[in-house]
């Protein structure tokens, strides 16, 4: 079983809730995106399982919760969630015209933000970096057309 089930499982029992069959469809169904999602792109990888759009949205507090998922951005007014147990802490870089979105590691900036923590008796839960702008591409597109 994976680590991400056991969170889960142990989240849901502490709150005096189950790991249903949808709960788990839906759990799995957003480790196996490696991609940001949104609700109906999750319910649309388990289309045919039988779990309701409702469901799925009912779900994604309880996963954000426990931990296992994070918001990391809205975009054409939807919110965007990943995956995170596991996965290292990453800055988003969204391209405001393609749309497209990048990731760098968070390694280097980490220190100083707890630095700024510590000196601000702050205490992280969970950092969220999104920088937005034009991507190389759509830039010199525009540089292009002038």
């Amino acid at each position: 079983m994976p680590d991400y089930h056991n969170k889960f499982r142990d989240f849901l029992e502490r709150r005096e809730l189950k790991l249903t069959r949808s709960r788990k469809l839906i759990l799995d169904a957003a480790f196996e995106l490696h991609e940001h999602f949104d609700a109906e792109k999750l319910h649309d990888s388990i289309r045919g399982m039988n779990v309701s759009l409702a469901t799925v949205y009912r779900t994604l507090p309880l996963l954000l919760e426990a931990g296992l998922i994070q918001l990391a951005m809205r975009s054409e007014g939807r919110d965007r969630f990943e995956h995170i147990l596991g996965h290292p802490r990453h800055v988003h870089w969204i391209c405001e015209h393609c749309k497209a979105v990048n990731e760098t590691d968070l390694d280097l900036l980490i220190p100083q933000l707890e630095l700024a923590s510590r000196a601000q008796r702050f205490s992280i839960k969970q950092i969220s970096i999104s920088i937005r702008g034009l991507c190389w591409k759509c830039r010199r597109n525009a540089n292009d057309s002038q």
